[in-house]
């Protein structure tokens, strides 16, 4: 029997197949996000099809995946493919309940209207510059790339205080539990209280609207966050790794 050598054929911009006999053996994807970083994702079964694919896709910018931390085979195959490791997410349960906290003296946490909530969003993406990086910071704080920034008022809880916006909570809704996206206060007005303010309030309404628990996901270096979420109750249930391949890095 006639067996067809490996071939990797680019069927589009962004995708690519592996074919053996006829028949597609492995697929690879590139999806460049809204950050405009590139995360690439392979299909595969078999080792040296993944290695074939994981070439084929290689390009002139910085690369990026996500594989689940112990998911040793596949992580052993990135890394064969030139990928190390840029962040450790910590992934949480956090359960919803009536309310344990109040807001500090003078904040009010409320719904939010988009301009201010724009100048807020701006104002902590220059704070995050300016100081601890965005390498702490979940995937939808980093640097935009053009345009104007999509902004959905109705996910997200302010804390006010003086009629300015000074901490915000973005919390999805649209999954099978509900995610809570990104949690931020403006530096000035940390440490008093603020995003346990905001996290109680949003638990309370998740509670209240029949979920027992939300999803949330932490930079493990980011140990005031991972203070936060733990005080709340939440249960750690697994890590994720972030990686990347960049121009010259050797496979």
């Amino acid at each position: 029997m006639h067996t067809s050598p490996l071939t990797i054929s680019r069927v589009a911009d962004n995708q690519w197949h592996a074919i053996e006999n006829d028949l597609v053996v492995g697929r690879g994807h590139a999806t460049r996000r809204l950050d405009g970083r590139t995360f690439l994702s392979i299909d595969t079964w078999r080792d040296t099809v993944f290695n074939r694919l994981a070439a084929a896709m290689v390009a002139d910018q910085p690369q990026y995946t996500v594989v689940d931390e112990t998911d040793h085979d596949l992580l052993t195959n990135w890394v064969l493919a030139g990928f190390t490791t840029s962040r450790r997410e910590a992934e949480f349960v956090v359960p919803t309940g009536p309310s344990r906290a109040t807001a500090p003296p003078g904040v009010v946490i409320t719904t939010a209207d988009e301009a201010p909530l724009r100048e807020l969003d701006q104002a902590i993406r220059d704070e995050v510059e300016a100081g601890v990086g965005w390498q702490t910071m979940p995937a939808e704080v980093l640097p935009w790339q053009g345009g104007t920034r999509p902004i959905d008022p109705s996910n997200y809880t302010v804390a006010v205080r003086d009629d300015r916006y000074v901490g915000l909570v973005r919390v999805a809704t649209m999954t099978r539990r509900p995610r809570i996206g990104l949690v931020a206060v403006r530096a000035a007005e940390q440490r008093h209280g603020i995003a346990r303010a905001l996290l109680d309030h949003v638990l309370d309404g998740l509670h209240s609207w029949g979920f027992e628990a939300a999803t949330a996901e932490v930079d493990e270096t980011n140990t005031a966050a991972l203070a936060l979420f733990e005080g709340l109750g939440a249960r750690r249930t697994g890590c994720s790794l972030e990686l990347v391949r960049r121009p010259g890095q050797a496979a």
